[in-house]
């Protein structure tokens, strides 16, 4: 894909979203899903997400799942509370009341944040976490987060996090999307609703301080102090996202020298830069997105941005600039597996089958278990839950991991720890990530790494979700011998809906997109950028000849 000449500068205020159409829209477009399939409920790897001016977030999806998972939660026994948050998209907010409004109908005990404030998906999973470890018998507790992540701001997003803290499982999702698409073809009987009176009069609706409860407990998963004596300056962007008005009471609690560069709060989100096609996108893994704190990278001794539901990271290293986010990982791994003693020498560390292969390197030199799984974080929730997983990360820039004492923090991605752990690397080694990054490349190698879209059907997607390794009968890829073809994660043995084909030193991965007619090509090469072309020709033909048959 060609950079768009303005990535990196702000948009003009014609380009940026109409919010009373946008709201309109929300409220007044009524999907038709017999028709418009595109109009359906459809849970991908981070729950359901669409816009309502395209009619797939409207009024009534967000009727329909959260009747959907009241249902459910009834079906599974859960009576005590929901935890409930929202990010800072326009369509949060009315997505957050729509829902609010079934759950209490539904005799549901919903948590919000006191004030109506925001409340990140790491923040959510927390609570959920904290309730769950005292509470018994029915009254275990679950979430939901309003928010369709780092994409656009005419988008919205909704999902579902279990008892358990983290992405609800595929089988759980998969029952509340037909639930939903059935109440949506029934034109909504059986929903639920209060009106906001009949809402307040329930006494369902209880505020929570999901500010103090998650920030006094950050000392048990990071060197807090560390991070203080060393007075490490560190500078945030919070994109505007869900998690700004938490960086104060860190600052406070713990001493340390924050500062937050943009304190804005839009829903047009004009103060992001235009990300590399045009758009505005929160993106804090884009050097496009994120030029307004990479202007002030020498200002701070470590910088970091959020996505707006917090969920993922963004570190700028003085005097370098943007990470990669698979550097990052692979710095983070090895720093964690080294300074936190009481993890299990035995504990596993976790990446999905298309994050770099330096990982496997690092965690392999560190005599460590390495567990690959497919794309998307739900994988690694039941590890995580149970303290076998120490960490868990994903190559879109999104990690967690588990207290000091190995027991869980989140089971969500939690872009406040990662952000704060690059500053505990720098107070505790004196060096910064990048730094750090840059001893493995000398120790395990130089990657060269990227990821390209391929025009395809939906036919051909279908092919690619369903292949089997044998149709790979090839014996070589870019000069080296194929030592694995895989459809299926060597970590749990769970169908990763596409290909992976490894030699010695590069390897490619191919999986449909769930949501646009392309399918994704990942790969990596440790030689050189010439060898990673040749990569990228060779895999796209092998996919081509697989698809062909």
């Amino acid at each position: 894909m060609a950079i768009h000449p303005q990535a990196g500068l702000l948009a003009s205020h014609d380009l940026l979203v109409n919010l009373p159409e946008l709201m309109s829209a929300y409220y007044l477009n009524k999907p038709t899903v017999t028709k418009n399939p595109d109009e359906r409920v459809s849970f991908g790897t981070s729950g359901h997400r669409g816009s309502a001016l395209s009619t797939s977030f409207n009024e009534h999806h967000i009727l329909a799942i959260a009747q959907a998972i009241a249902e459910y939660r009834k079906s599974q026994n859960i009576t005590g509370p929901l935890y409930l948050g929202k990010d800072t998209h326009a369509l949060s907010e009315a997505a957050f009341q729509t829902t609010v409004s079934v759950l209490t109908a539904n005799g549901v005990r919903v948590r919000t944040q006191l004030n109506g404030g925001y409340t990140p998906t790491p923040v959510i999973s927390h609570a959920i976490l904290t309730h769950n470890k005292q509470a018994s018998g029915s009254d275990m507790s679950d979430g939901i987060v309003i928010t369709p992540s780092h994409n656009p701001p005419e988008d919205g997003g909704i999902k579902y996090n279990s008892s358990k803290g983290g992405p609800a499982d595929k089988d759980i999702t998969d029952w509340v999307a037909k639930r939903a698409n059935a109440l949506l073809e029934a034109d909504l009987q059986g929903v639920k609703r209060f009106s906001p009176n009949e809402v307040e009069a329930s006494g369902l609706l209880e505020p929570f301080d999901f500010i103090n409860h998650y920030v006094d407990d950050l000392a048990n998963v990071l060197d807090m102090k560390a991070i203080a004596d060393k007075k490490i300056r560190i500078g945030v962007d919070p994109m505007g996202g869900s998690g700004i008005h938490y960086w104060e009471p860190i600052a406070k609690k713990y001493g340390l020298d924050i500062t937050v560069v943009n304190k804005e709060v839009d829903p047009t989100f004009r103060f992001v830069p235009r990300d590399k096609d045009g758009r505005i996108r929160m993106d804090c893994s884009s050097p496009y997105s994120m030029q307004g704190l990479l202007k002030l990278k020498d200002d701070f001794d470590i910088a970091v941005g959020n996505d707006p539901d917090y969920d993922r990271h963004g570190i700028v290293c003085s005097g370098f600039g943007l990470m990669n986010p698979n550097a990052y990982l692979a710095v983070a791994i090895e720093y964690l597996s080294q300074h936190r003693k009481q993890w299990p020498q035995k504990i596993q560390f976790g990446k999905t089958l298309v994050s770099s292969g330096m990982i496997d390197r690092v965690v392999d030199g560190l005599g460590r278990p390495l567990c690959e799984v497919p794309v998307g974080f739900k994988w690694y929730v039941e590890g995580m839950f149970n303290g076998t997983m120490a960490f868990g990360g994903e190559e879109s820039a999104g990690a967690s991991f588990l207290r000091k004492d190995a027991s869980v923090w989140t089971t969500d991605k939690d872009g406040f720890i990662m952000a704060l752990l690059a500053a505990e690397i720098l107070a505790v080694t004196g060096q910064d990530p990048q730094t750090l990054y840059e001893a493995q490349v000398a120790k395990y190698g130089k990657p060269f790494y990227k990821r390209i879209d391929v025009a395809a059907t939906p036919a051909q997607k279908a092919l690619l979700g369903a292949l089997d390794a044998k149709d790979v009968t090839q014996t070589e890829l870019a000069g080296e011998d194929i030592v694995s073809a895989l459809t299926h994660a060597p970590g749990n043995n769970a169908a990763i809906g596409g290909l992976k084909v490894s030699t010695k030193n590069g390897w490619f991965a191919a999986r449909p997109s769930g949501t646009e007619n392309v399918y994704k090509i990942y790969l990596e090469s440790f030689i050189s950028e010439e060898h990673l072309d040749e990569l990228e020709k060779e895999a796209k033909a092998l996919v081509d000849s697989v698809l062909a048959k």
